[in-house]
């Protein structure tokens, strides 16, 4: 079976561009060495940035991020918690930064609110006593794998086909030096496979430049590690960030009934081989007891990593490089286009930009409609052809249950599992 399109990376980058592309009336399939939301995306910190964050900073990421929040937020309602954020100063050196911080706000036309100190306290009851200046931003809270599956399950309802487990370790290429073929390590059957396709996406994220590589091109992908700490319980209404530049330790984000800390950024050489230490976990909880002191008495329930890509820029280090991302069409293979950089905010806008690209290759016309395309999930009463008449029942089980908006994950998981069965059936993977 021959596609349009093979889109390699089930994060948020890739399942954004296979829906993008079939909506667009393409034939695309994906492919995902593990499983949808198992790298970088699915290890995020939770955070669905307003752009305050990098106002100062990196004020194109910030103004992205700002409408990226929106849109996510209408295209993807059922997993979005807007919960609004709150910029604190601590120290004087934190006051020193409102003005820039303020006019870097208004200048990437982000609304905001001026906290007295007092009110933010009585809202905020676990916030340091000692706090100087508040100010809020419309940050909000994603679901992650919540969003990656509902991604994936609607790019297959468009006619896109989601193979997870499926690894590429090569490409075939013709005498020209275009790609004919991926070599997919079929993960279930153990086997070597191979797709053709007319196009093909780096989508990989962090291991971007290890699959360039493989064609025979350079992609300058900085690894960056990015350490979080999840602590018992909720402290916080809103998501909490330290009024200062971007620093290691500065975000407290409520998601669901616990709250995670984040977040470091370091430079690895290899986002399959990653360590969190003790340390890690102590500067975080110290960072973070500044903001919010009660976070210094809370259980660590555990500490998880992400590798971010990030666009490699000589000298910058893992906290000064810029959360913007890159397309790069490249020349030999004239048919491979790669991502780097972005953040899981700004996936959908990287999708679109991604999927332009691809359709001006193509010589396709059609635009992008993922800014007005709500994601499966939203209401999973929509039939969904062909599926299990077991996993209707246990999807619908939960509809009116005390469980029901708990179920979504799980009936997110049953659907996907189904759709990556019958992806492969399709492709006679099965």
């Amino acid at each position: 079976m021959e596609f349009d399109v093979a889109v390699i990376g089930g994060g948020v980058n890739g399942v954004f561009t296979a829906l993008d592309l079939a909506l667009r009336g393409l034939k695309v399939i994906l492919l995902e060495r593990g499983v949808i939301g198992g790298g970088t995306s699915g290890r995020m910190h939770g955070l669905l940035h307003s752009g305050a964050r990098y106002v100062v900073t990196d004020p194109k990421a910030a103004v992205e991020c700002a409408e990226e929040n929106r849109v996510m937020a209408r295209i993807a309602p059922h997993v979005v918690d807007d919960t609004g954020g709150y910029f604190v100063a601590i120290t004087k050196d934190d006051l020193e930064f409102e003005d820039e911080f303020t006019s870097g706000l208004r200048r990437a036309n982000i609304n905001y609110r001026v906290v007295d100190v007092r009110d933010a306290i009585r809202e905020e009851p676990n916030l340091n006593p000692e706090v100087k200046a508040v100010i809020e931003v419309p940050d909000k809270v994603v679901y992650a794998r919540e969003l990656l599956m509902s991604a994936a399950v609607s790019a297959y309802m468009e006619g896109a086909l989601i193979v997870q487990n499926a690894e590429v370790i090569g490409f075939d290429l013709s005498n020209d030096g275009e790609i004919i073929s991926a070599r997919v390590k079929d993960g279930v059957k153990g086997d070597v496979r191979r797709v053709n396709a007319r196009v093909f996406v780096n989508a990989a994220g962090p291991w971007a430049g290890r699959v360039a590589g493989m064609a025979g091109v350079n992609v300058d992908v900085m690894p960056t590690m990015g350490v979080m700490v999840v602590y018992r319980h909720r402290l916080t209404r809103r998501v909490i960030n330290r009024m200062r530049s971007p620093s290691d330790g500065d975000i407290l984000v409520p998601y669901g009934s616990m709250s995670i800390m984040g977040t470091t950024a370091v430079i690895i050489e290899d986002p399959d081989n990653i360590t969190i230490t003790k340390d890690d976990i102590e500067f975080l909880t110290s960072e973070g007891s500044q903001m919010v002191p009660a976070l210094a008495r809370e259980p660590v329930v555990r500490a998880y990593a992400s590798v971010r890509p990030l666009i490699s820029i000589p000298g910058a280090t893992g906290r000064e490089a810029t959360r913007d991302f890159m397309v790069v069409r490249h020349d030999k293979p004239r048919n491979l286009v790669s991502v780097i950089g972005g953040k899981f905010t700004t996936g959908r806008l990287v999708g679109e930009r991604l999927a332009d690209e691809v359709s001006k290759m193509l010589g396709v016309n059609k635009p992008s409609r993922t800014r007005d395309y709500t994601l499966f999930g939203a209401d999973l009463s929509v039939d969904i052809k062909d599926l299990d008449p077991d996993v209707v029942s246990i999807i619908k089980s939960f509809r009116g249950s005390i469980d029901e908006e708990r179920g979504l994950i799980a009936s997110l998981s049953l659907i996907l599992q189904y759709a990556t069965r019958r992806s492969r059936a399709l492709i006679g993977w099965s």
